[in-house]
C-alpha cells in the first residue's frame, strides 16, 4: 500500500510507503496510477543519470580527439566543418585555461 498525495487536478504529486502529513489517499501497488508513477521516476532518473554524466563524457571525448590528432592517427580536417570549428573553439579555451591537465583524475577508476 502506498499513501498518495494529488493536486487540485488529481494528478499525483507525491507517492511514499509511509504515511506522511500531506496524504490524501492510500492505493495498492498494483494500481496503475502507482505503477505508472515509478515507471516515470525511473526514466526521469535514468535521464538525470545521462545528463550528469554529458559534461564527463564531453571531456573524455574531447581528450581522446586529442591524443587520435597527436599520434596522426585522425586530423581535424577529417571532421564535419561545424565539428571543426567547435573543436578548435574548445581547443583555444583549453589552451587558454592551462591545456589539458586535472581534467581526468588519474585515480579514477571505471571502464575507460
Amino acid at each position: 500500500m502506498f499513501y498518495v498525495q494529488r493536486n487540485s487536478h488529481g494528478e499525483l504529486v507525491r507517492v511514499e510507503a509511509a504515511g506522511f502529513a500531506e496524504a490524501t489517499a492510500t492505493l495498492p501497488a498494483d494500481d496503475h496510477e502507482i505503477q505508472a508513477w515509478f515507471a516515470n521516476e525511473s526514466v526521469e532518473h535514468s535521464l538525470n543519470a545521462l545528463k550528469l554524466s554529458d559534461i564527463e563524457m564531453i571531456r573524455v571525448l574531447d581528450d581522446l580527439i586529442q591524443v587520435l590528432t597527436q599520434k596522426g592517427l585522425l586530423r581535424i580536417t577529417d571532421l564535419p566543418p561545424a565539428a571543426q570549428a567547435k573543436l578548435m573553439d574548445r581547443n583555444r579555451a583549453r589552451v587558454a585555461l592551462g591545456g589539458l591537465s586535472n581534467l581526468i583524475d588519474d585515480e579514477e577508476t571505471g571502464l575507460v
